[in-house]
This record gives structure tokens, sequence and C-alpha cells, in this order.
């Protein structure tokens, strides 16, 4: 068998959008035919989507999409912060989102198994991405909020195109005030929300194990006073009273005078509109958030490649 050129390998991974070794070793495989190179490629295809699945997943973008009185957030994670750049990376996020929407998802395998605009399903639209980018890809999460009436209202920050970026937040408000007043609230709300990262909606919603561990922390902290043990339950008390007002929402102070009470902001809106606004509940979602990420040397992959 005659050597495999580069311009043989360039030529494949033109074809194909398989990875230069990926391209390298098919050839070698067929014996530099082209075309049985590409259809061994594509057979491969769900194989190497299920190898690369095991690679962690931590960049990529938050989509959010909102009609009316509902919205979705969808997280769709992928290795590296390049794909998120990519237009068929954008367009898959952007159609998944819609897809969301749709069906009112709260759950990624619903998602999933949902029809993809196009043809197929989400799922063999995803293999599809994971084997002609390159890398793996993850459809973490999705949160859908919904009123009866009123407004769902949506905001992203770090914007990478129109409707994903780096945080992506919706914010349900529950009126029967007009719609440009409850979009121009929501868009504030979100944005405070963006920046404040409150908890829960109010001090009732927070988990119980993070209030325990601020409870363990205050106590600690309280013990090196010197103060009787009955003024130190008071001061461990005061500090978890004080940690929850300042991660509720409703409790926050809007970050845009940074005296007023999110509750008090809404409750002026719905005066000024004459009509009641209910905050019913809101979505954060932050790309990467709570996943571990992999250290990797790029440099000793890509000698590792070189040698190989």
């Amino acid at each position: 068998m005659s050597a495999i050129t580069a311009a043989a390998v360039k030529e494949l991974r033109e074809l194909s959008g398989a990875g230069m070794m990926d391209a390298k070793k098919a050839l070698e495989e067929t014996a530099g035919d082209m075309n049985a190179a590409v259809d061994l490629l594509r057979a491969k295809g769900l194989a190497t989507a299920a190898k690369k699945s095991s690679r962690t997943a931590a960049e990529g973008l938050v989509g959010v999409a909102v009609e009316g009185t509902k919205g979705t957030a969808v997280e769709v994670n992928s290795q590296t912060d390049f794909v998120a750049k990519n237009e068929q990376f954008q367009d898959f996020v952007r159609s998944v989102t819609d897809v969301a929407l749709g069906l009112s998802a709260n759950d990624a395998d619903a998602i999933l198994a949902a029809a993809y605009p196009g043809g197929g399903t989400v799922q063999e639209k995803l293999t599809e991405n994971i084997a002609t980018i390159g890398e793996n890809q993850v459809i973490r999460r999705a949160a859908s909020l919904a009123v009866e009436k009123g407004r769902v209202v949506s905001y992203v920050h770090n914007a990478a195109a129109t409707g994903m970026g780096g945080i992506g937040v919706l914010v349900a408000l529950e009126s029967e005030a007009d719609a440009a007043t409850l979009d121009g609230l929501g868009k504030q709300l979100a944005m405070h929300i963006a920046a404040a990262f409150p908890l829960s909606l109010d001090e009732t919603g927070l988990d119980a194990d993070t209030l325990e561990r601020e409870r363990g922390i205050a106590r600690e902290k309280a013990s090196e006073s010197g103060k009787p043990a009955d003024i130190v339950e008071k001061m461990v008390e005061g500090a978890v009273k004080k940690f929850a007002k300042e991660n509720a929402l409703l409790s926050q102070l809007f970050v845009m005078d940074g005296k007023t009470p999110i509750a008090d902001v809404v409750a002026q809106a719905g005066k000024a509109a004459g009509s009641t606004i209910v905050l019913k509940d809101y979505v954060r979602f932050q790309l990467g958030e709570g996943i571990e990420k992999e250290v990797s040397d790029f440099a000793a992959e890509v000698a590792a490649a070189v040698s190989a």
C-alpha cells in the first residue's frame, strides 16, 4: 500500500468533517480508497460519539426562548468554548431551545426524544453534531415557566448570538397589566437575577442543607466571640436570617438602586400600572454551573497526536 498523503487526509477531512487522525486511520484501513474511507467514517459515527461521551463537556451555550405567557431555558454543553462560536452548534442550540419551548420541557430526556426540525430526533441530530464537529456535546438541563395571564420575559448575559450566551434568565410575571409594562419590568428583574444570583424566589424556598451549612459557619464564628451560649445562638440565628434575606430574590435589594427590595419594586410597578403584578417564578442558568472541568495539557495532546 502506498503512503497516505497529507492531501488525501485533507480531502477526506473536507468530505467527512472528521478529525485529522481519524481521517488518516480510515484511509489506512481502506488502502487509500476515498469513498470506502468516507463510508467507514460514517459507519463509525455512532461509535465515535459514544467514545467521546465520557469527556467533560463544560462549555457551550445557554439558550432561551419565550412566547407570550411561556418560556424555556436550555443548557447545551460542549468540551471547548470554540464550539460556542460554531454556526452549526449555534443553530442546534437555537433549534433545541425552540423544540423545548414547544414541549414546555423541564427534562433533557424529553427533548432528546422529540422530533428535530428537518427530520429525525434531537438525539440523532446531537449524535451527528458530535461526529462532524468532533467534540462531545450534551443537552444538560432545561426549565420552563408559564403564567395564565401576563408575560414570561427572557434575558441573556454575555450573548454569543440572539437568544443564547453564558447566562440565561427567565422571569414569570402574572398580571393583567399591558405587555410593554411587564416586558420592561421583566427585563430589569432578569438583569438583576443575572447579576445577584438569588438561590430561591423567597426565603421559604431556600435549601435546608444550605441553611444548615450557613448555621454551622455562623456558630463557629460566634463561638469565638466569647459570648454566653444564649447570646451565641441569637448571633447564629441572626446570621442565618441575614443570609436568607440576601439570597432570596424577593428580599434582595434591587441592584439598580441598591436599596429597594425586589418585592417592593414589583409592588410599585403594579401600582403604577394600575394592576397587581406577581413575580411567580424565575430561572437562572449559568453555563457550566456545578460542572467540574477537566484540566488538560493541550501542548502535550498535540505532541502525542503528531508522534502517533
